[in-house]
């Protein structure tokens, strides 16, 4: 079974740069992509980036070149660098991991609130 643990979230002003990290555990060999989403109040759920294990990457188009998602496979942690925030780009973000086999995201991390100020 994969966790997965994010970190880095916090307050931000508008056009300020965060970090988020997810550190992923357990089966990690076992997966084959993994995702950011977020999550604003009352707002649905919604992809923000995500990477394979060979480092193919995609994006939302509301990221418009402002995040780039890496992966370190040999520490198991994927990250989300985010420049140029804005407030609407406040939420809980959560990294998921889609494992081989799997056609959706089953395992969760516990989310980081990333507050951006205007």
């Amino acid at each position: 079974q994969v966790q997965l643990v994010e970190s880095g979230g916090g307050l931000v002003q508008t056009g300020g740069s965060l970090r988020l990290s997810c550190a992923t555990s357990g089966s990690g060999s076992s997966i084959d992509r993994v995702a950011w989403f977020r999550q604003a109040p009352g707002e649905l759920r919604e992809l923000v980036a995500s990477i394979s294990r060979d480092r193919t990457t995609n994006y939302a188009n509301f990221v418009e070149g402002r995040f780039t998602i890496s992966r370190d496979n040999a520490e198991n942690t994927v990250y989300l660098q985010m420049n140029s925030l804005k407030p609407e780009d406040t939420a809980v973000y959560y990294c998921a991991a889609l494992e081989y086999g799997d056609s959706q995201y089953l395992s969760w991390g516990q989310g980081t609130q990333v507050t951006v100020s205007s």
